[in-house]
């Protein structure tokens, strides 16, 4: 379940809630920033901030404050070490993550509703409360033990565009689809038994490739997947699509199949420097055989890109106590 979806329906049950919320993460930390777990005062919980026996301590913490309807906001630093003398986690994997605990109750219902409606587009915690407001989130922002705020953006979910809904597409859409991306799948096909079966993608489109451009509605922080069912109409699609930005734009095919088809773009006068950006042949190199296997590759290439591009939002408000 959504965990928003939970603490609304605890809270509308007039239980009461401890939210623990990663911060902070820095290194190999399990957890990292933006994770969220949900504690309820009947022992319900919901999420994870890491897993392992940190987070089972932490379970305990908070039921705990809870029963002692302790309503405090405080931070707390987990490192995942034997080399600091306080606050180890008991885990070994390196690292250290920095934990909101956030006590929720029946008045907070209203901010919780706006989060779920998407009303509101940042979530703001600090020693002063819990808010969902229309400011910029910037992260941790740490002065004292007393004086610190974190907000982020409630809509933090990655958009996917995957243009080809064969067998493959219909993979990749399970796959992303688990990873918690927000996928949108296109094709040129009526009735095709693949697409019909794809109950993964939020959003389903048949259009004419020809007009990709005009249709696919992608920011620049979108990724974009081109596994159409052929040469002819991957060519057609990636002309259009080539002059724009995007977190991701990755193209199917064999290495000899690229090769020949970004020679033809090049004499028609694609820049090399653009067709250098394009991720192809597309996905990590595991010698992947089937379509499932196919979508594992691309899925790790993709996270690995969204995860190295967000590598400068992580530890750069350095919590210290």
């Amino acid at each position: 379940m959504n965990i928003w979806k939970f603490i609304q329906i605890k809270l509308q049950h007039n239980q009461k809630i401890m939210l623990l919320f990663v911060v902070e993460s820095k290194g190999s930390s399990p957890g990292r920033q933006g994770f969220k777990m949900a504690v309820a005062y009947d022992g319900d919980f919901t999420g994870t901030i890491g897993g392992g026996i940190m987070e089972f301590k932490l379970v305990e913490k908070a039921r705990n404050l809870l029963a002692e309807n302790h309503q405090e906001f405080f931070l707390q630093e987990q490192f995942h070490d034997k080399e600091h003398s306080k606050n180890q986690s008991g885990m070994i994997c390196s690292g250290s993550q920095v934990i909101a605990f956030v006590p929720l109750f029946v008045n907070d219902i209203k901010t919780i509703n706006s989060i779920i409606q998407e009303i509101k587009i940042t979530i703001s915690i600090s020693p002063k409360g819990f808010t969902a407001d229309d400011s910029i989130a910037n992260g941790l922002q740490y002065i004292s033990e007393k004086e610190w705020t974190y907000s982020e953006s409630i809509k933090q979910q990655s958009i996917i565009h995957i243009i080809g809904g064969g067998h493959c597409g219909l993979a990749l859409s399970q796959l992303m689809n688990f990873l918690g991306f927000y996928v949108h799948i296109y094709d040129d096909r009526d009735n095709l038994n693949t697409l019909e079966a794809n109950h993964f993608a939020n959003e389903k489109h048949i259009v004419a490739y020809e007009n990709i451009a005009d249709i696919i509605q992608a920011a620049t922080n979108d990724f974009i997947v081109i596994m159409t069912i052929g040469y002819r109409t991957d060519k057609i699609v990636l002309k259009q699509l080539i002059n724009n930005s995007y977190a991701y734009l990755g193209l199917l095919g064999s290495a000899e199949k690229i090769s020949t088809l970004f020679a033809e773009l090049i004499t028609e006068g694609v820049s090399e420097n653009k067709l250098d950006k394009i991720f192809s042949p597309i996905g990590i190199n595991i010698n992947s055989k089937t379509t499932q296997e196919i979508a594992v590759s691309i899925a790790a290439e993709i996270i690995k890109e969204r995860n190295n591009s967000n590598l400068d939002t992580l530890g750069l408000n350095t919590f210290k106590v």
